[in-house]
């Protein structure tokens, strides 16, 4: 049996895909895997030993310049077509209904209504799932695959870094010569799931004086001034950018002490290679999108519109103004349940 999955963004989406395919070929290792993904998104899927054809697209290419994208998008569909016995569309998009429904598979598996984010999508599938809405997106992700025998136990990510890129990683410590070091991320895709740039700086001061960590400040693209505005913010001179690929990213991460940032990218993937995580969680929810491991700690105001928001635009960013106090004491929390081990690196 050959599986076409369906993700194609964003980054943080697609770790929380990788369980469920991973106990996919776990249950089926004789299985070909396809996934359709976004070309932004690609770089964190590249290598995965549970993938074995990552099928690349780019979307908002094909709808600036659909006569220049036209050969490269019939290629993505004529990929799809090659063999596939069942799609699963994990995004419950139109477009993702879409690609599920070009492929020649006969079973087209998605959500039910409630799990979907464009109900029409629907009508691409072939079956519905009935999931819970109210779960972690992994544990949605992984009721999918279950529905067509899958066994899972646990959450794997495998994910692939490479002998250069962990080398590149272990150079950079090495010239930086920071020892025991955090992860401060301030970017966050939304402008309502940023926290000012000035209490990341400041929090930085407070990590190096009562917990010893330098912090690494990462950026994506576009982010170099609010990077900077995180350093020069630092009093104490104790935090540097640093500016990482997705696959090097990884790599710095397993060798962090902590992780502090927003609901983005770089926070799941930071999850997935069991970094400990302090959340600063605004308009999303961290029961849904939050760090799987129990014992991360999320930071959040209990402010009354938070329910159900996920705004990308608000007057008012309310729910983000969380003081450095607040995210220093979900820190120290958060340290008082490392391991030795992870305290050591």
């Amino acid at each position: 049996m050959n599986f076409l999955v369906v993700r194609l963004s964003a980054i943080g989406d697609c770790v929380h895909a990788l369980p469920a395919v991973a106990a996919l070929k776990e249950t089926f290792p004789d299985s070909r895997i396809g996934w359709v993904v976004e070309k932004t998104a690609a770089k964190i899927l590249e290598g995965s030993p549970v993938i074995d054809e990552l099928i690349v697209v780019d979307t908002k290419l094909w709808r600036r310049s659909p006569f220049l994208a036209w050969r490269e998008a019939m290629t993505a569909v004529a990929r799809c077509r090659k063999g596939f016995d069942v799609a699963l569309d994990m995004q419950g998009l139109l477009k993702s209904g879409l690609f599920a429904a070009l492929s020649t598979a006969k079973v087209r598996l998605g959500f039910s209504n409630n799990g979907l984010r464009e109900e029409a999508s629907r009508f691409f599938l072939t079956h519905q799932v009935v999931v819970d809405s109210r779960l972690h997106v992994i544990e949605k992700n992984l009721q999918l695959v279950r529905a067509i025998g899958a066994k899972t136990s646990g959450y794997k990510f495998p994910i692939y870094v490479s002998e250069a890129d962990e080398g590149y990683i272990d150079e950079l410590l090495g010239k930086l010569a920071v020892g025991r070091f955090a992860i401060i991320n301030p970017g966050g895709g939304w402008v309502t799931k940023l926290w000012p740039a000035e209490r990341f700086g400041l929090l930085a001061d407070a990590l190096a004086e009562h917990f010893g960590l330098y912090s690494l400040v990462t950026l994506g693209p576009g982010e170099e001034q609010l990077a900077d505005r995180v350093v020069s913010s630092s009093r104490r001179s104790v935090a540097t950018a640093v500016n990482v690929n997705l696959k090097q990213f990884v790599a710095l991460a397993k060798r962090a002490v902590l992780f502090v940032g927003s609901d983005t990218g770089p926070l799941h993937i930071a999850a997935a290679v069991a970094t400990p995580i302090v959340g600063i969680y605004g308009p999303t929810d961290p029961s849904r999108n939050g760090p799987i491991n129990p014992l991360d700690v999320c930071v959040e105001l209990n402010v009354e519109c938070r329910q159900g928001c996920y705004r990308r635009h608000c007057p008012t960013i309310e729910c983000m103004d969380i003081s450095v106090d607040q995210v220093l004491r979900g820190v120290e929390r958060r340290l008082q349940q490392t391991k030795l081990w992870q305290l050591k690196r």
